[in-house]
């Protein structure tokens, strides 16, 4: 007849493995076997399973709490959380924090260096030197015209060769579908332009000695004296001899050598051919276009390369200063302002949303630590950092939808007018600041980096370094400058009029900085002044170079030995090797306590069938297993699931089961050593590993962790050392609590023998009477003294024998000091 089985043990289901989906190297990890049972929950596992029955109490409340948990640690950083008392919450929320802005970091680069390519400079490069490069009369070219005449000489050959190319290098002409293009390969988009700004007549104060010598006078370029009339032959009303304004032509103020222009001018598109622009050119050259009232003159075109999907924005700029003469410039902007053609773009547009979400991340964690911190928030340089990189960005993403709708506007317009001036120059622009200040966003990016780093201590020493010697950088910049300062205005006084680095004060800064590392003109010095021009150099290398540098790197070098020397006396907050080298270690831990458990129950499969009979008892199973430590509950887990029939005995196939499961689960074992042992030869960090590192204690997760942060196969181990200590304390206090009743009982006795005496000495006393002498009392009281005594000591041997008799190394009894020799003196003593 089958045996009894307890109520624990009558329900299989709450023993399979759906009840344990949540521990480590589970099915998951080595297939359903025996530790899947419940090995793992163990006796020790009580609170878990306390808790867990609390997680299915608490219902949709406790998921909510899981929710809202969530959304919080998403922004959680270590000035949000409390980490001070916290060390492992410190780390992960370090790591999480620089984990994250490492993946910002990785976007923010792949979006900007994917905007930009070595194809940009290549082709700035060819446009350029097409155009400033070739000569024309004299073998000047454009970058050396210093005459007005040279503009008509560049204008008619450089400028309209380069612009229309109408053969082929066998000289074919081209046919109509095949012109337009530059270098056969780029796109001339619209008319090319030329647009001057002029001044009005007597805008400058002529000396009064000359008034009547001089009857013009045009004064330099300025925004209030610009003209905005009408010049040049009667009954000429074309666009090149009428003002326009900028709004008009939709330009944008130009900075040039001598002065910013402003967009508007006299403006005059050239034709769809070279012998139209020629004439054009001819025209205007002797109409006398160019007079003394020119201050600037613009020739600006667009080009497009289908190729390489880049626009070149070209402004040619000739300024005609007051002094009289030439000075040419240009700027060749190489933009990319249509967007998303090919596969690589469209993978930037993914960095860009990704870029986007990263802001709105960063955003809502900075407006979190504004509101815990107020106004102390932006008392810390990298918060302040921080909101400079968000701005930055935001106006970077502002800046590129207005450019994507800008775009599509300019090239519907062109599209409806091509015979019209294509103007992208303030497109290509503001795309030239966008690139600048993607720049500045990058770099600061890259700075902020410090700020997730500093847990070590070698990564803060430049922060560091310049905090400690700010007083003196500041106290050497105020000397620095005066000299500086100094330096400047005697040079520019000296030589301002001879040599160009000295023309400005801000030249002259340059210059000098320069001079400081090793880049000068010693004989353009001595070419303006023998004697000053070698007195200044001589006298500035000595008392900046020789003197002040080597001030400012004594400053630093001796600030950067103190903080060099408490570093080595400070300790990093924590060190990440170690940290994953302990979860690497948790990990062996977890991988050996599963091993171990294997091993024991094989053992037990193996060698507790005490009678040989292949039939294994559960006392059998049971006593065996307490041996090693196990509690009840496992044990009865374990045997409960491979006892099918539920007779408490495991049959020969029920134990062939459990074998084959037991073989399963160990071969897994082998595999995940082996899988952990090559990750960690290939410098990667193993799978379970990094779910380890990345399991959150708050989750209810008990894949490995449990409250306060405690392994769950340590606690395991532990609980099963507590239940041996049980079975080792129980003794031990049942004899304590024997003793303890023995000692109450002789407490009684004692007190009940005290008034025993006590009656006996009264009745000596009073019985006696006068008869007694004093001898006679004292042998009486000797005798009732004696009999007493020997009557205890009868009951002290009857007490020994029975309940402490067989103790050794304890204490004497009661009744043993009693038959003392001393304790009888005493008593005779107290008599």
């Amino acid at each position: 007849m089958a045996l009894s089985r307890p109520d624990s043990a009558r329900s299989k289901t709450a023993w399979s493995t759906a009840t344990h989906d949540n521990e480590v190297f589970q099915a998951s990890s080595f297939g359903s076997g025996p530790l899947d049972g419940g090995f793992d929950n163990g006796s020790g596992s009580r609170s878990g399973s306390a808790k867990k029955v609390r997680q299915v109490e608490e219902g949709n409340d406790s998921c909510w709490y899981k929710f809202t948990e969530g959304i919080k640690s998403m922004w959680s950083t270590r000035h949000t959380v409390d980490t001070k008392e916290d060390k492992e919450l410190y780390i992960k929320t370090t790591l999480r924090e620089l984990v994250i802005y490492l993946l910002f970091l990785a976007v923010l680069c792949a979006l900007t260096f994917g905007m930009t390519s070595s194809t940009m400079f290549y082709y700035t490069k060819v446009m350029s030197e097409l155009f400033l490069d070739a000569p024309f009369e004299n073998k000047n070219t454009f970058r050396g015209i210093n005459h007005p005449f040279d503009f008509w000489r560049f204008a008619e050959k450089p400028l309209v060769d380069g612009l229309y190319w109408e053969t082929w290098y066998n000289s074919r002409n081209l046919t109509e579908d095949e012109r337009g293009y530059i270098y056969y390969e780029s796109k001339l988009l619209g008319l090319p332009r030329l647009r001057q700004v002029r001044v009005k007549n007597n805008t400058c104060t002529i000396d009064t000695n000359f008034e009547n010598q001089l009857k013009g006078c045009y004064g330099p370029y300025k925004g209030y004296n610009e003209f905005k009339g009408t010049f040049g032959p009667e009954g000429e009303n074309a666009t090149g001899w009428t003002f326009s304004t900028s709004e008009e032509l939709e330009g944008s103020k130009h900075p040039g050598i001598l002065a910013t222009y402003n967009g508007g001018g006299f403006v005059r598109n050239l034709g769809k051919k070279k012998s139209e622009s020629l004439a054009i050119i001819e025209d205007l050259k002797s109409k006398l276009w160019i007079d003394r009232a020119t201050r600037a003159v613009f020739v600006d075109f667009t080009v497009y390369n289908a190729n390489i999907n880049l626009f070149c924005v070209v402004r040619l700029t000739m300024e005609f200063p007051a002094t009289g003469g030439a000075m040419a410039a240009s700027a060749f902007r190489t933009v990319k302002l249509i967007r998303y053609v090919s596969a690589l773009d469209y993978v930037i547009m993914a960095c860009e949303c990704l870029f986007v979400l990263f802001i709105i991340y960063y955003s809502i964690e900075e407006i979190i630590e504004i509101k815990e911190h107020k106004l102390k928030y932006f008392t810390e340089f990298w918060n302040v950092l921080d909101i400079f990189v968000l701005a930055v960005s935001c106006v970077c993403i502002a800046f590129s939808v207005y450019r994507t709708i800008e775009v599509n506007r300019k090239l519907d317009q062109l599209l409806k007018q091509p015979d019209e001036h294509a103007d992208f120059e303030y497109l290509a622009y503001w795309q030239s600041q966008f690139n600048n200040q993607i720049a500045v966003a990058v770099f600061f990016a890259w700075i902020k980096m410090f700020k997730y780093i500093s847990f070590n201590k070698t990564m803060t020493q430049l922060s560091v370094t310049l905090s400690r010697c700010r007083k003196d950088l500041l106290g050497f910049t105020v000397m620095f400058m005066i000299m500086l300062i100094s330096f400047a205005q005697f040079g520019n006084l000296l030589f301002g009029t001879e040599i160009k680095d000295f023309s400005t004060v801000w030249n002259t800064i340059f210059t000098l900085f320069r001079i400081i590392l090793g880049d000068f003109d010693f004989y353009a010095l001595q070419r303006a002044h023998l004697f000053f021009g070698t007195a200044y150099f001589f006298l500035y290398v000595f008392l900046i170079f020789f003197v002040l540098l080597n001030m400012f790197l004594a400053i630093i070098n001796d600030t950067y030995s103190e903080v060099k020397g408490d570093e080595t006396l400070q300790e990093n907050d924590f060190e990440v090797g170690d940290y994953f080298k302990k979860g690497y270690e948790k990990m062996m831990d977890k991988l050996n306590f599963k091993k171990d458990k294997l091993t024991d129950i094989q053992l037990t499969l193996a060698g507790a069938d005490a009678n040989g009979d292949n039939h294994l008892e559960f006392s059998e199973w049971r006593n065996d297993l307490k041996k090693k430590g196990y509690g009840d509950t496992e044990i009865e887990a374990m045997f409960a699931k491979y006892d099918t029939d539920g007779d408490r005995i495991l049959d020969p196939e029920e134990q062939r089961h459990l074998a084959e499961d037991l073989l399963k689960q160990k071969d897994s074992l082998n595999q995940e050593y082996a899988k952990m042992a090559q990750d960690a030869k290939d410098g990667e960090t193993p799978a379970a590993l990094a779910d380890l590192l990345n399991s959150d204690d708050e989750s209810g997760d008990t894949r490995g962790i449990v409250d306060d942060g405690v392994p769950y196969e340590e606690y395991a181990v532990l609980a099963r050392r507590v239940d041996r200590m049980e079975h080792s304390i129980g003794s031990i206090v049942s004899k304590i609590d024997a003793v303890l009743i023995k000692l109450d009982t002789m407490e009684k006795a004692k007190t009940r023998r005290r008034e025993t005496m006590s009656k006996l000495l009264d009745t000596i006393i009073e019985g006696g009477g006068d008869e007694l002498t004093d001898e006679d009392r004292k042998n009486q009281m000797e005798n009732l003294v004696a009999d007493e005594l020997a009557r205890w000591d009868e009951e002290a041997m009857n007490s020994s024998s029975s309940d402490l008799g067989t103790s050794s190394g304890r204490p004497m009894s009661g009744m043993s000091m009693l038959r003392s020799p001393t304790s009888s003196s005493k008593g005779r003593d107290m008599v």
